[in-house]
């Protein structure tokens, strides 16, 4: 009886020796998690989609924060449309299709956490120039460097998940341990790598930067208080321009606070290597993804007036484009 059972939780029964096991051994459970990535994987979409409609269209939108923000935004869609459905199918059932699709669901993952990490830091020196370089922003972060920057943080990931996978790509199925099972196939000099790459040194330099931020924030606030009753009137557009710097730093600092919190738990089960958890601290991570435009939601009065335009087919109007959002 006991052989029965445990045949039936396998991919294969008949193949004992080299069937994985299904990943959810309950049909209830697997039927209640599928239907809940399914409904975050589309509501990261449309999310992520309205996102990246306003800040292409309206012309007021397309500072250099807020194409970091698009950066990131493009890259939280990929998560939605193309990796948490197929994230769906690799925890609630057994792997149905190719190896091919294997490999562009690893290299999808690895490089959309590439993109979204390094979105992060540019976000994060972005603020760090705009709070403690005040006076030369405008002219340190153009939208023509931060295009560059952007192009680059993608061109880059692409290359970097390259290498890494490269070993997938070329052994291909060839070392796959159980039938119906997708692994990325990482050496463990590349996974020590990997950890550096994409955890540790990213969350350094944000840590770093974002300290250095809520210092010098926390100074500039105290000024203007003390300051405030003596300061003439030509001075207020420059105050009211500091206010907007920081608020916009805090709003910005509360999304990269949520990105570590869903972040760094999937780095710690993985060094830590208590695997039973591996599964819920992906669909947090990725859960992230669906997070951000809920904290612009939240955050952003521009972006709910944009919103309020998309939905309402306004943006379909001649000269929508350079409407007042802000």
């Amino acid at each position: 009886m006991m052989e029965t059972e445990d045949q039936s939780e396998l991919c294969f029964p008949q193949l004992i020796n080299i069937s994985c096991r299904k990943p959810s051994s309950h049909w209830s459970e697997g039927v209640l998690l599928t239907v809940l990535l399914a409904v975050i994987s589309v509501v990261t979409v449309v999310l992520n989609l309205l996102v990246i409609i306003s800040i292409s269209h309206f012309r007021q939108l397309r500072t250099p924060t807020n194409l970091l923000l698009l950066s990131l935004a493009v890259s939280d869609f990929l998560v939605g449309l193309l990796v948490m459905p197929f994230e769906m199918l690799h925890q609630t059932s057994c792997w149905t299709v190719s190896d091919v699709q294997c490999l562009l669901y690893n290299y999808m993952s690895y490089f959309v956490t590439s993109v979204s990490v390094g979105n992060m830091v540019l976000i994060s020196a972005d603020r760090y120039v705009a709070i403690c370089d005040p006076l030369h922003y405008n002219t340190k972060v153009t939208v023509k460097r931060v295009q560059l920057c952007v192009c680059l943080c993608w061109f880059f990931s692409l290359l970097y998940c390259s290498i890494i996978l490269k070993d997938q790509v070329i052994y291909s199925g060839k070392y796959k341990s159980c039938n119906q099972k997708c692994t990325a196939l990482v050496d463990y000099y590349t996974g020590v790598v990997d950890v550096v790459v994409t955890f540790i040194l990213p969350l350094s330099i944000i840590i770093t930067l974002y300290t250095r931020v809520f210092v010098v924030a926390v100074s500039q606030a105290r000024a203007m208080r003390s300051h405030v009753t003596s300061v003439k009137l030509q001075y207020s557009v420059s105050i009211r321009a500091k206010k907007s710097e920081m608020k916009a730093a805090r709003t910005l600092g509360v999304l990269v606070l949520f990105f570590l919190l869903c972040f760094c738990p999937f780095y710690i089960v993985t060094l830590t290597g208590v695997v039973s958890y591996l599964g819920f601290v992906i669909n947090v991570f990725y859960f992230n993804s669906c997070l951000n435009p809920l904290i612009y939601a939240l955050f952003y009065p521009w972006f709910r007036r944009a919103v309020r335009r998309v939905v309402t087919l306004h943006i379909l109007q001649p000269g929508s484009w350079g409407d007042n959002i802000l």
